[in-house]
């Protein structure tokens, strides 16, 4: 089993680390997370300008968008699964 964990306060955030390590021994565990806080973005897709996508010292993909940037990417192309 795989867990896809994405938050909308960012990847520094931490509750994300608190999930993460709730979370270990579960299952193989993905983190694709913002860059930056987006709380209430809502489901908003960046549509205009480019998304980045880099990994964290954590080893967490981080986009430079928006939470459901955030799912999309990894669903489509970062997880590749």
């Amino acid at each position: 089993m795989r867990i896809l964990i994405a938050n909308d306060d960012g990847y520094l955030a931490p509750g994300l680390q608190a999930l993460v390590e709730a979370c270990q021994g579960l299952a193989d565990i993905d983190v694709v997370a913002p860059e930056q806080n987006a709380s209430a973005t809502s489901n908003a897709l960046t549509i205009n300008r480019p998304l980045s996508v880099f990994t964290s010292a954590q080893g967490y993909h981080v986009i430079n968008g928006t939470p459901s940037d955030c799912v999309h990417v990894a669903l489509t192309g970062i997880l590749g699964h």
